[in-house]
């Protein structure tokens, strides 16, 4: 039968499982309340039968006749007294049992006794009355017995007996029976709506889905965070946790996920700010939240259900994971631009350098040839004396590249020096800071300035920090615009798109400790100066070098 269910909807289920009940709930209390409407009945009829007997039986009238043995007034008096009383029979006996009135008037004279063999021994012998159901010669019944003493009450001189017919009861049972069942097949119908009304709800409440649908979704979503490498969280209406994965307890360092569920989130994360989304409803996108030393980028969005806030599902992932993946990003971007233009640029060259050739100046083409071989050897012997550190000299040659190709001109001191660079700083830190000022540098000189525009760097690495100017021939950016220019998504450019590289510069170096300053350039534009300690800095300090910046 349960897989037979199974097949149905819910809604059908959900009507046949509520109508049997109700059907075999209503059915018992009509069974057990027929049965003892029929045990209660017969118990009153058995009750009114004795006390009729007993009454009859101490009448003195009766009791003389009984003496007497006088069946003419016996015989039409217990007829009389049965149509009073509505009993089916009244039969008086003296005190052998021998019939002195009876119904019908052939059985006067006659032994009283039943189809079951009594002959009235506890009235005639003891002097009990007694009550008895038995089937006779008017049919079954049930029947009140009563001695009848003689006057001075000591000696049994007959029996009276008095018969209600149990086809009375049945008829008074049938006529409940009927009520009853009409009782019960009106509950059952009723139930039936009830069952169809609350189905319906309960299908909205679910979305309409089925349970199998359910437990499907149910599977399909813990799989899913349990596959996704971002920490996932979740409270209700309440602030009690609700929704966790492995990641969340793996990150945040949480006890065994069974001591998670139900909790406050206050007690387990007390600086999660999931309770302020909760109260305002105002969802937050790449939140920075510290836990400890672990910074975290986190989300988190309110879950609405008609119109009203039922809980909060918060998101992340430590920022470490994002730095890298936008470390790789920035890498990639700046191999693809570099290799961009050495392809360009040497494209055009050897286009130059083909025409000149075919046209027959040989020499000019081996002047320009020569001129483009001492401009590469001059800067890979500087950047090979100045930066011995590959990935950095393999990031300014590729921005030497870019600037040409763009028309501009980088200019590296030749004095500079970078050979003394920790191994503390990431490589990709460093490459990522000074490849996003040079682009930088790049765009605000060629909106200002046009090709041709010059951009100078200057290294050092004398002290106990490394040092990078780059200055641009940009417009120069206001002292008001210095104090937001590396936060996010704050660019002088009206596309979408851009504030990224200064708010990522800003990053990276508020995490080596580092700080940039940003002044007038002599020749006009901005110069960036870059600060970053050799060795690691207290907290402190460093909260304050990036403050200062």
């Amino acid at each position: 039968m349960a897989k037979g269910l199974r097949g149905l909807k819910l809604k059908t289920r959900m009507t046949l499982i509520l109508g049997l009940i109700a059907l075999l709930q209503t059915g018992f209390v009509g069974v057990f309340a027929l049965n003892y409407l029929s045990e209660s009945l017969e118990e009153q009829v058995a009750e009114r039968a004795l006390n009729v007997a007993k009454t009859i039986a101490a009448m003195p009238e009766i009791i003389e006749a009984v003496e007497r043995g006088d069946t003419g007034y016996l015989q039409p008096v217990s007829l009389k007294l049965a149509e009073t009383t509505n009993a089916r029979f009244v039969v008086i006996g003296d005190r052998l049992g021998i019939r002195l009135a009876h119904p019908t008037p052939t059985r006067i004279g006659k032994p009283m006794h039943d189809d079951e063999g009594d002959f009235n021994e506890p009235a005639l012998l003891e002097g009990r009355p007694y009550v008895r159901k038995a089937t006779g010669s008017l049919g079954a019944s049930i029947r009140g017995k009563a001695p009848i003493f003689d006057q001075k009450e000591e000696t049994v001189v007959g029996i009276v007996s008095v018969g209600f017919m149990l086809d009375t009861v049945d008829t008074i049972i049938a006529r409940y029976r009927t009520t009853l069942w009409g009782v019960i097949f009106c509950a059952f119908l009723f139930s039936i709506l009830i069952a169809i009304w609350f189905s319906n709800h309960f299908k909205r409440a679910i979305f309409g889905l089925e349970p199998e649908q359910i437990g499907l979704l149910f599977e399909e979503r813990n799989a899913t965070l349990e596959s996704i490498r971002e920490g996932v969280i979740s409270i209700n209406a309440e602030g009690l946790i609700t929704t966790f994965n492995q990641a969340a307890v793996n990150t945040l360092n949480l006890p065994n996920k069974s001591l998670l569920l139900g909790k406050p989130i206050q007690e387990v994360l007390p600086d999660s700010h999931l309770i302020e989304v909760l109260e305002d409803g105002e969802p937050q996108f790449d939140q920075e939240f510290w836990l400890g030393d672990l910074c975290l980028i986190t989300n988190r969005l309110p879950v609405q259900q008609d119109g009203k806030i039922i809980g909060v599902v918060s998101s992340f992932r430590p920022k470490d994971e994002l730095d890298m993946v936008s470390r790789k990003l920035t890498r990639i971007k700046q191999y693809a631009d570099s290799l961009r233009s050495q392809t360009h640029e040497y494209s055009n060259k050897l286009h130059t350098i083909a025409g000149l050739i075919q046209i027959g100046a040989t020499k000019e083409a081996m002047n320009l040839i020569g001129q483009e071989t001492a401009n590469h050897q001059a800067l890979i012997k500087l950047l090979v004396a100045a930066v011995p550190d590959p990935i950095l000299a393999g990031c300014l040659l590729g921005k030497y590249n870019r600037a040409h190709e763009l028309g501009l001109t980088l200019s590296i001191d030749p004095d500079s020096h970078m050979t003394d660079i920790p191994p503390r700083i990431p490589r990709e830190h460093l490459v990522s800071i000074i490849g996003n000022l040079l682009d930088n540098a790049f765009e605000a000189t060629l909106k200002h300035h046009g090709a041709g525009g010059e951009i100078s760097l200057t290294m050092t690495d004398l002290g106990n920090d490394l040092i990078f100017e780059i200055e641009d021939q940009g417009a120069g950016i206001p002292l008001t615009e210095q104090e937001r220019i590396f936060e996010k998504g704050v660019s002088s450019k009206r596309e979408s798109g851009h504030g990224i590289g200064l708010h990522l510069v800003y990053n990276l170096l508020t995490r080596i400790g580092g700080y940039v300053t940003i002044d007038p350039a002599d020749q006009g534009g901005s110069r960036f100066t870059v600060y970053i300690p050799k060795h690691a800095p207290s907290n402190e300090s460093a909260k304050t070098m990036g403050e200062s910046s």
